[in-house]
């Protein structure tokens, strides 16, 4: 099965590995077509055991506690994007050289059933700001009058976009969220225009290196037709505009950057409070084009403005107006948790940004604000936190640490800001949120804003960050009672 479209499945022995929210659509999808599904799994739980019922009962084979055998016949592997590459199933395909695809790669072969009348993608990845980023993307697509979705890592399926009952054809287009991992194991993805808003280890565990994590992300790239859209105020190496560098793209595709300062020539940036693209315009060496306020951003932090400008390149690639940008960003809202102000009690803002779980979304939302008490801990991932606090330490009025991993923080804290007093909640329990709040609020001044943006996973304490951030607001609430 190489590159090309698979138009007959009728018969071919596929394994599905990995159930879940991708297994379970890719396997029904996979047997509709008429080939002949095994889905592996790990896991035999109450769930996994659910799932597989329910296959079982459309004539699909589900093998529960054996992911790491390939079945007899196997033709193509179709994986669940979290499984790790070196897991022994995939050696297994190798040695019997049996492709792996992921459910992106599925969906992209699948596409308007045949490839042809197919919406085009434009896509988004990055270590921080994906979700936001695609929202506003397809916010902006959408005020431009075409008919688009928001999908992919966003929660919403690929194959329910491309085969559903609301399929999206030649004259639509789809705003797409790619992780690392669906990048990996999507080798043949060309997407009309694409952009990586940034690079910060994460998910080193899984793909072995910085390196290799970057060398996944830089995949969104391979064979664009228009535009890369590349962070041209990043310093880290490499540098999402290097991933630009060494991609093969179609002739004629451009490489677009966008920055938060003056742009040049084949950029989008920030002039005087005004977002301006100098890419997609005519002489670009010497006109702009205005395209929306800093202010009508939501919300305007620097961060979150370097979203809307990614997002801004991709749509005015596809040839969206300028006033589209503007109106699909002040009609665009962010999700919960997200930077969220929660409310201001006595002079105070409290805010809410549960979902920065690393180190780099953390030292995003830090630059938001001048005077910071800063709320902290969880699991740290194998994280280091002396350059995030390094780069903070002027903004920090006080810190309170929560979790299981707060002393890596409190040591970062004494290494670099020793005069800035923390409080250390020696205790993992839900409850010490609100702790945490009423302790914040004894180290804070009117004009201060108390920050949620615990630069760590939310597991040790709640079930996720979702959670984390209510029990954060409901603190809060508690101090306005």
């Amino acid at each position: 099965m190489g590159s090309g479209q698979v138009t007959d499945w009728q018969g071919k022995n596929v394994t599905v590995a990995g159930l879940g929210v991708s297994g379970v659509p890719a396997a029904k999808v996979l047997h509709g077509l008429g080939a002949r599904v095994t889905v592996v799994n790990d896991g035999d739980d109450e769930r996994a055991r659910a799932q597989a019922a329910e296959l079982r009962a459309l004539g699909v084979t589900v093998r529960l506690g054996d992911g790491a055998t390939l079945p007899e016949g196997t033709e193509l592997i179709v994986t669940a994007p979290g499984w790790k590459p070196d897991k022994p199933l995939f050696a297994a395909a190798a040695e019997a050289d049996v492709p792996v695809w992921g459910d992106v790669e599925l969906a992209w072969r699948l596409r308007g059933r045949d490839g042809r009348n197919a919406a085009p993608w434009l896509c988004v990845t990055g270590t921080n700001g994906k979700t936001t980023t695609t929202q506003m993307l397809a916010a902006i697509l959408k005020a431009a009058g075409l008919r688009t979705a928001a999908v992919g890592n966003i929660g919403v399926s690929l194959l329910d976009a491309v085969l559903g009952e609301e399929e999206y054809r030649d004259l639509d287009v789809l705003a797409v969220e790619l992780s690392s991992y669906q990048l990996h194991w999507a080798p043949s993805l060309r997407a009309h225009s694409a952009a990586v808003l940034n690079l910060a280890p994460d998910h080193l565990d899984w793909h072995g290196s910085m390196e290799a994590y970057a060398r996944d992300k830089g995949r969104i790239y391979e064979g664009n037709r228009v535009a890369c859209v590349y962070n041209a105020d990043a310093t880290d190496k490499p540098s999402t505009e290097d991933l630009v560098r060494e991609a093969d793209v179609e002739e004629g595709c451009r490489a677009v950057g966008f920055t938060l300062g003056t742009p040049g020539p084949s950029q989008l940036g920030v002039v005087d409070g005004i977002l301006v693209d100098r890419a997609f315009v005519e002489n670009r060496h010497k006109n702009a084009q205005e395209l929306a306020e800093v202010s009508d951003v939501n919300p305007p932090a620097p961060h979150n403005v370097a979203n809307a400008l990614a997002a801004a390149a991709l749509a005015r690639a596809f040839g969206v107006p300028a006033r589209a940008v503007r109106d699909g960003l002040r009609a665009f809202t962010p999700d919960a948790h997200r930077i969220a102000h929660v409310a201001d009690v006595s002079g105070v803002a409290y805010v809410d940004d549960s979902k920065a779980t690393n180190t780099h979304a953390a030292q995003a939302s830090l630059a938001a604000y001048e005077s910071i008490v800063w709320i902290a801990g969880g699991l740290a991932k194998g994280a280091t936190f002396d350059e995030v606090v390094a780069q903070s330490a002027k903004r920090l009025r006080g810190v309170v640490l929560i979790g299981a991993d707060r002393e890596l923080i409190r040591e970062a804290l004494v290494r670099h800001a020793p005069e800035v007093p923390v409080v250390d909640l020696d205790r993992t329990d839900t409850g010490a949120m609100l702790q945490a709040v009423q302790e914040a609020q004894r180290l804070a001044r009117p004009g201060d804003t108390v920050l949620l943006a615990p630069a760590c996973a939310s597991m040790d304490m709640f079930a996720n960050y979702n959670k984390r951030g209510d029990a954060f607001a409901e603190a809060v609430r508690e101090l306005g009672a």
